[in-house]
């Protein structure tokens, strides 16, 4: 079973995607335009520290883009056939039974192959940011857990903005293709602003408690960063894989 990186099963918009490349037939440079342009925003991104959803979306398309081309050298190398549909959804080529020439599709090919030496430095500069922001999280459990850790709460601090949110979380878990895989949702329950005395963690529990009741033992865990980078686009992210691991190691 598998830990899927911060919403990487959701669709977003983005200026790449598999249909990028499939258009590429119609201007292959200006493709390449594209695909070099969209990189460049969100390296863009990246240089800001933020680094979801763009790096969940890139190696999701890394990942599609290799499946498709290992995909169509297996069928290649057993008869020579045209490609008639590429299924995004599943990742598949559809050929028709009439041996032509698939000049189309090595356009595409030839395209991917192109692309993904600038795709993998991109997911590299991404996951350089997201292992510095790990080294640099200390999670802490709060008070005794429980034999139920599915559902709980999670401290996660702000310090851009000083502020602490409390935040409820619950697991779920949803079966692919050919794994299964664990997600951590999350929301807000309250934030409080951060302080130089601070509350301890301990206190901030026991209100959560008695504020809701139906969690009269929940799972407490608390993280704390002296980093200042984005909270939604990168701590939140990077916090919720940390917790998932630890929950699950």
């Amino acid at each position: 079973m598998s830990i899927i990186p911060y919403n990487s099963h959701q669709n977003s918009p983005h200026a790449l995607s598999l249909e990028t490349f499939v258009a590429a037939v119609q201007d292959v440079e200006r493709t390449q335009f594209q695909v070099l342009s969209g990189l460049k925003k969100i390296r863009q991104n990246f240089h800001h520290n933020k680094i979801y959803p763009d790096l969940s979306h890139l190696i999701d398309l890394h990942h599609s883009l290799q499946a498709i081309v290992e995909n169509a050298d297996a069928l290649q190398q057993k008869q020579p056939r045209t490609l008639r549909e590429i299924n995004l959804d599943e990742r598949k080529l559809i050929y028709s039974d009439v041996p032509l020439a698939d000049d189309h599709f090595d356009q595409i090919r030839d395209l991917i192959n192109w692309a993904m030496p600038y795709i993998l430095t991109a997911i590299d500069e991404g996951s350089t940011i997201f292992e510095f922001v790990e080294e640099n999280l200390q999670l802490e459990v709060v008070g005794i857990l429980p034999s139920y850790l599915e559902e709980g709460y999670v401290f996660i601090p702000d310090n851009a903005h000083q502020s602490l949110h409390l935040m409820k979380y619950e697991i779920s878990i949803f079966t692919g293709a050919e794994e299964k895989y664990r997600s951590l949702k999350t929301h807000i329950v309250k934030s409080v602003q951060q302080s130089i005395i601070q509350q301890p963690a301990q206190t901030l529990k026991l209100e959560l408690v008695q504020e809701f009741p139906e969690l009269p033992n929940p799972a407490t865990y608390s993280i704390a960063t002296e980093l200042e980078f984005p909270f939604q686009e990168t701590i939140l992210p990077v916090a919720k894989r940390c917790l998932l691991r630890h929950i699950f190691s």
